[in-house]
């Protein structure tokens, strides 16, 4: 069963539920509607199966809600339950607020109150699995029962699922757990916890799950913490040296499931944490050829980002592991120092101090930003050598963020030889200098 909207809110809104039914979905579509016969008809306008009626059963809503008592509750509810079923709809009453309401009058209503099933809501997420236990025991016997719960104090999914083991029929649950405030209990947590932990197989294809909550995520515009179950960034994302070796002899050691049955893929990324294991399998699968030396280099420059509280992606890694393995072996220019002053009241300044042939040079330049007073500063420091040509300069931030490792490729010509080189840091300036500086080794080579 889908409930595809509330049919009462707007004329958008019907015409959402019109399309989830044209859709023909094959599974029962409804709408949620208050003790309000008008928000039936709305119901009945958009053709959907059934209705989820939602009554306040708490004294607490029943009085600053409603401004009624108990028996009003009784009669509205009955009447508009039987104006939705005398028209066809199937009938879901929910009581609302009821993990905070009296237990006895839930049940007196769901007793008097014709409906085709029955769901008892936790609308603050109060719930706890004790409490669960006296729930169904004592309404599983009236009607088909759903229990409706909210993740307030994080107990959503676990009141769902003691529900099902308990003997309720059915649970709401949502996509990625979206919902007001903290959220509902979430169908792919629910799902892969009954089949997992309980043996308890639903119809759900959960080889399907991360696709849905991706779409969900792009349509909504909610994004599922990195760190959620099952569909967060980080679910199946290693970046220990520890767990990554382990993980290659047996994904088990480190994974409850496997990704592949919700439809998720194993990623790895680096950071402070990373091993230098971690780091020459990862370069190897990308196809990278690096010795000791590099390998040393590549786990250097990871680690550095770690510090600075940054994962180093896949994309960030191959990168790093070009420039580094483009490195040319005894060269001929190496940077030792690199200072940069700039602002918007003052001239971009920089100075360099290079090793030409193992002989210390330093110089100065200005320019129209910091990028390019470091690149007047080398040309100065170059000297001679500097009688190339920029051909081309490209710069790429390889994830978001401001603190996104960037990718600087320059083409340099000097004559009939032109060679292409690339820097990578997660300063600008330095990776401009070491593309330029590793070009200037290459046309000196």
């Amino acid at each position: 069963m889908i409930e595809a909207g509330s049919a009462a809110t707007s004329a958008g809104e019907r015409d959402g539920i019109k399309a989830v039914v044209e859709a023909d979905l094959g599974c029962e579509i409804s709408t949620f509607t208050r003790m309000l016969k008008k928000d039936v008809d709305y119901a009945l306008e958009c053709d959907v199966d059934s209705i989820h009626l939602v009554v306040p059963v708490s004294d607490l809503h029943i009085k600053e809600k409603l401004r009624k008592d108990r028996d009003y509750v009784i009669a509205v509810a009955g009447e508009v339950a039987d104006y939705a079923r005398d028209h066809g709809l199937l009938v879901e009453l929910s009581g609302e607020d009821a993990s905070r309401a009296d237990l006895g009058f839930v049940g007196e209503l769901f007793r008097t109150v014709k409906s085709d099933r029955i769901c008892f809501c936790d609308t603050v997420g109060i719930l706890t699995p004790e409490r669960v236990d006296e729930v169904v025991d004592a309404l599983k016997g009236i009607a088909p029962l759903n229990l409706h719960c909210h993740n307030d104090l994080g107990l959503a999914t676990a009141n769902s699922v003691r529900a099902i083991l308990k003997g309720a029929n059915g649970v709401h649950v949502t996509v990625n757990g979206i919902g007001e405030r903290a959220g509902n209990a979430s169908l792919e947590e629910v799902v892969m916890v009954l089949k997992k932990l309980y043996g308890i197989e639903t119809d759900i294809k959960t080889e399907h799950l991360y696709h849905l909550s991706t779409l969900v995520s792009r349509l909504t515009k909610v994004t599922p913490s990195q760190n959620k179950p099952i569909v967060g960034d980080n679910a199946f994302t290693h970046e220990s040296g520890i767990h990554v070796h382990a993980i290659m002899a047996d994904s088990a050691t480190y994974e409850p499931i496997n990704p592949e049955e919700v439809g998720r893929k194993r990623r790895f990324v680096f950071g402070k944490h990373t091993g230098r294991k971690s780091i020459e399998m990862a370069v190897k699968e990308l196809g990278i050829d690096a010795d000791t030396d590099e390998l040393d280099e590549i786990l250097q420059r990871v680690k550095e980002l770690g510090d600075l509280g940054k994962r180093v992606t896949d994309a960030d890694l191959q990168v790093i592991a070009e420039a580094v393995t483009g490195v040319t072996r005894d060269p001929k220019v190496i940077l030792e120092d690199l200072t940069v002053v700039s602002g918007n009241r003052i001239t971009p300044t920089a100075s360099v101090r290079l090793l030409i042939d193992r002989t210390e040079v330093l110089e100065a330049g200005t320019g129209d930003g910091p990028v390019d007073a470091a690149m007047n500063a080398l040309r100065r420091a170059l000297g001679n050598m500097a009688e190339f040509k920029l051909e081309q300069y490209h710069v790429d931030a390889i994830s978001g963020g401001t603190d996104a490792l960037v990718e600087v490729r320059v083409t340099l010509s000097k004559g009939d030889r032109v060679i292409t080189a690339s820097g990578a840091r997660t300063d600008i300036i330095m990776a401009s200098l070491e593309a330029m500086i590793e070009g200037i080794n290459r046309l000196y080579r």
